[in-house]
């Protein structure tokens, strides 16, 4: 008679790092100033600095991470920098 097979284990599953919710501020360039709250409800995602109050607010997505929101602000700042660079 023959032995039996024995199943294989699954792999472990790999974990999923965190992504940051604190980020720099673009204005004041504290190191932690800027935090990102994302309101699914209402799907608003809202970066605001606690050390120059300066704030942010954009439309999200179910997938959205706040990343995407600081992401988002950076390139908003950087679009208007180069508005008022065109027109100077």
């Amino acid at each position: 008679m023959g032995k039996r097979k024995s199943r294989a284990k699954p792999p472990p599953k790999k974990r999923m790092d965190m992504l940051d919710t604190v980020f720099s501020c673009p204005f004041c360039n504290h190191g932690t100033g800027v935090e990102c709250r994302l309101d699914m409800k209402n799907l608003i995602g809202e970066a605001v600095c606690r050390i120059c109050q300066e704030s942010f607010s954009t439309t999200i997505t179910a997938l959205t991470e706040p990343i995407d929101v600081y992401s988002e602000w950076i390139d908003e700042c950087e679009r208007v920098n180069n508005l008022e660079d065109d027109d100077a």
